[in-house]
């Protein structure tokens, strides 16, 4: 019978690619209130609260394997409108709704799950669908 595999902790870094990386980061900065704790001509590395790392790469510009002092980071590149969400407290869902709203960032939709969980669909500068949901999405939360 074959081993399970390894036990993992969690995902520690997703990505989306961007057009203009000034413009979104400024954006994930305000928005979200993230740190930046990597910046360079070809991407930025932003802090999301729970050991988390939000990677915005400009388009185009991983296409080509990069070196570090460390080693050689394979080459990747993404297209299209990707998606990506963000677990929220339940008690701070009027809150974003009204951050939101005073951004000028409009919901473009709000989804109430079956099992008891809300989310609020919105765009970033590149038509990226960002989600915000409270626990009740998933089975695991």
């Amino acid at each position: 019978m074959a081993q399970p595999p390894p036990r993992i902790s969690g995902v520690l870094e997703t990505s989306l690619y961007v057009a203009d990386l000034a413009r979104s980061e400024a954006f994930y900065r305000s928005v979200f209130g993230f740190e930046t704790f990597l910046r360079d001509g070809r991407m930025c590395a932003l802090g999301v609260p729970g050991g988390q790392v939000l990677l915005l790469f400009v388009r185009g510009g991983s296409a080509e394997p990069s070196l570090t002092p460390g080693g050689v980071i394979p080459p990747h590149d993404g297209t299209g409108k990707l998606h990506l969400c963000f677990a929220i407290p339940m008690l701070e869902l009027t809150r974003w709704e009204t951050h939101l709203q005073e951004a000028g960032i409009p919901v473009e939709s709000r989804v109430k799950w079956p099992n008891g969980g809300t989310s609020l669909y919105f765009r970033d500068p590149d038509g990226h669908a960002l989600e915000v949901a409270t626990p009740g999405l998933w089975p695991n939360y």
